[in-house]
């Protein structure tokens, strides 16, 4: 746990790999009470996540949370769609670029902030493979530049 009270549970590194990522967005999340629990102790997954907007909700599709080991029939559905707490302002926004744009809204990371789980959602436009391997060959340089100036003793930050 950091300073600010923020407990980052998981994030989405497959979204910054397959979409170029901007116009990011904390929204509440709408859960159940074995989920927050289950969520507090294992994380979920994230791989294929992604928001629709149905009705003047936003609802994220494809997260897993594990049901929690010490529920009873109770039990939430893994995989169930949640809705998200968005103000209609903002609703509104994210669903007319998604239609008029070609863009997706894809879930980046699940935190806790003062006790209540928070997801961020960015606007996503996919990436070609071309520019996967340019992001791919861009951090390798980067990574290789960092380590030159470890070597030569000048780390120059």
């Amino acid at each position: 746990m950091t300073n600010s009270g923020l407990k980052v549970l998981t994030k989405n590194a497959k979204a910054f790999h397959n979409y170029f990522l901007d116009d990011f967005l904390e929204a509440g999340i709408e859960l159940t009470g074995t989920e927050i629990k289950s969520l507090r102790a294992h994380g979920c997954d994230l791989n294929d996540t992604y928001v629709v907007f149905r009705h003047g909700e936003a609802w994220v599709i494809g997260m897993h949370i594990a049901p929690y080991e010490k529920g009873t029939y109770f039990n939430h559905d893994p995989l169930r769609e949640r809705r998200l707490l968005l103000h209609k302002h903002e609703i509104l926004r994210y669903s007319q670029k998604v239609q008029e744009k070609g863009l997706t809204v894809v879930v980046t990371k699940v935190y806790l902030t003062k006790g209540r789980a928070k997801i961020e959602i960015a606007l996503g436009r996919g990436k070609k493979l071309f520019d996967k391997r340019e992001t791919i060959k861009n951090r390798d340089a980067e990574r290789e530049i960092n380590r030159g100036r470890k070597h030569d003793g000048r780390n120059e930050d």
